[in-house]
């Protein structure tokens, strides 16, 4: 099985890749009933991570909030991609389409605020309807978060003005569908 940019690499973190691409094999990717996202989150979590065997996937521009970057395009059903938080930056509220976003951090520690879904009754009215912040969690290198459209919008940001962040996500084809707002 080929693995796009990760092919022939055979470091924990590319076993990781492999592994991650063998849960997801026999379901389509896409729906909440043929993935079961703990299975990932817990790949995820027995991984530690080792700069030497990601960083050359850690390309990142200050001038971003983040920058996104493909290791593997989980057979046409999922992404696995690194994210390199700028200092200081983070992304906008944004859902997942109505699929998984399971998140670990390689590098540095990530905030995450989620947020309940706007009042879609009020927004048909004419009226305002405010995100409403749920919670704040701060995760620190290792960890790992799990988010989908059942449990609200999210943001996620570095809060450290001076290091850069560095994030593992196994997204399910949203990053071309998902909405977010500024």
């Amino acid at each position: 099985m080929a693995m796009d940019n990760t092919e022939g690499l055979q470091d924990e973190f590319h076993r990781l890749v492999e592994k991650l691409s063998v849960v997801l094999e026999p379901s389509s990717g896409q729906s909440f009933h043929d993935v079961d996202p703990q299975v990932i989150v817990e790949a995820m979590r027995q991984y530690t991570s080792s700069p030497s065997d990601w960083e050359k996937y850690a390309w990142g521009a200050n001038d971003r909030g983040y920058t996104r970057n493909l290791v593997h395009k989980g057979n046409g059903k999922s992404n696995l991609l690194i994210l390199v938080w700028s200092p200081g930056k983070g992304s906008p509220v944004h859902d997942h389409a109505n699929s998984h976003c399971v998140m670990k951090i390689l590098q540095g520690s990530l905030c995450e605020t989620q947020c309940e879904w706007p009042d879609e009754e009020a927004i048909k009215a004419g009226r305002a309807s405010p995100l409403k912040a749920q919670k704040t969690s701060k995760y620190e290198e290792n960890e790992v978060t799990y988010i989908s459209d059942e449990l609200g919008l999210h943001r996620i940001y570095n809060l450290d003005p001076e290091r850069r962040a560095v994030s593992l996500h196994r997204t399910f084809n949203e990053m071309e569908l998902g909405r977010h707002s500024d």
